[in-house]
């Protein structure tokens, strides 16, 4: 049955309610007391994603073309979809979602998780475990990752790419040591590569990345060899200079509808760790406890300085 304006195809109504849904505010956009239409307007969606706006509107009432590839990225891209939603938005235009590169945008899915879990350590990683965003807690809990200038930002790469031999456990500016021992997290993030890869075949930033790091005779091996483990809570500890010692489960997390993860360091409730985490938590000011960091992307053909 059409909707208002005629819009009548699944990807006419789709488009026009994720615009009405979208936050002016959000996109850098004035907000006036008496704005003639919710979330953004034809005309601002237009500008973003650089179509026009009889385009648009045409899209939207269902009387227009299939829309390319090209125009449906442009739209995702416009309204910040998160993964599901872009997915689904190529469905509705008849078509199988491309798979370019590994996003490295935060998935506003995973962004909303993560600026609710102020009260624990949170990192953002992409599928192939490059560092994407992280809460204010993880930095007190284990350093800044803007500041680790790892290969690539990517924690495999800062394992597998070190000249120094330091393991897993020791890549950020003190030891976090999380799971059964450093050879079998290695192994079960070799192995969530090898998936990335898979997924994500024409990425010429990840292949490049696998290609350096096959040159190790360490990483060779579990390349040609490994099959990646399982993910549920894991125990483990960090050897915080200020703080001591303190016992964390370590936990991935994954938002639905997207491919990006969140680990999260969480002490046992009531005990002495539990005290050494509200101790960290002591300075971080409230305004920037629910904020999101995100990483700072290199220039193109910047692996890194590792």
């Amino acid at each position: 049955m059409p909707g208002r304006d005629g819009a009548s195809s699944p990807f006419g109504v789709a488009l026009r309610g994720w615009r009405e849904r979208a936050d002016p505010v959000r996109f850098g956009l004035p907000v006036h007391r008496r704005r003639r239409v919710p979330g953004l307007s034809r005309t601002e969606l237009a500008r973003l994603s650089g179509l026009s706006v009889d385009y648009v509107k045409l899209l939207e009432q269902g009387r227009g073309s299939t829309p390319s590839a090209q125009v449906v990225s442009a739209l995702a891209r416009a309204l910040r979809l998160s993964s599901w939603e872009r997915e689904y938005l190529f469905r509705c235009a008849g078509q199988l979602p491309p798979r370019g590169d590994v996003p490295l945008e935060v998935d506003p899915a995973v962004e909303r998780i993560v600026a609710g879990l102020s009260d624990r350590p949170a990192l953002i990683v992409a599928p192939d475990w490059t560092v994407l965003g992280w809460n204010d807690m993880w930095v007190a809990a284990a350093g800044d990752p803007a500041k680790y200038d790892w290969p690539f930002d990517n924690l495999i790469a800062a394992v597998f790419l070190n000249s120094d031999g330091r393991t897993v456990e020791e890549i950020g500016p003190w030891p976090v040591r999380v799971g059964e021992g450093p050879a079998a997290t290695e192994t079960a993030l070799v192995g969530d590569l090898r998936f990335a890869a898979a997924t994500y075949p024409a990425d010429r930033r990840l292949a490049a990345m696998i290609e350096r790091m096959l040159a190790g005779p360490r990483f060779a091996e579990l390349w040609r060899t490994g099959t990646g483990n399982g993910r549920g809570g894991r125990p483990g500890r960090i050897e915080h200079p200020v703080a001591g010692e303190i016992r964390v489960e370590g936990e991935v997390m994954m938002a639905p509808g997207s491919d990006q993860r969140i680990q999260t360091l969480i002490p046992p409730p009531r005990t002495p760790d539990a005290a050494r985490f509200d101790l960290l938590r002591r300075d971080i000011r409230p305004a920037g406890a629910r904020r999101v960091h995100r990483m700072r992307p290199r220039e193109a053909g910047d692996p890194g300085t590792n």
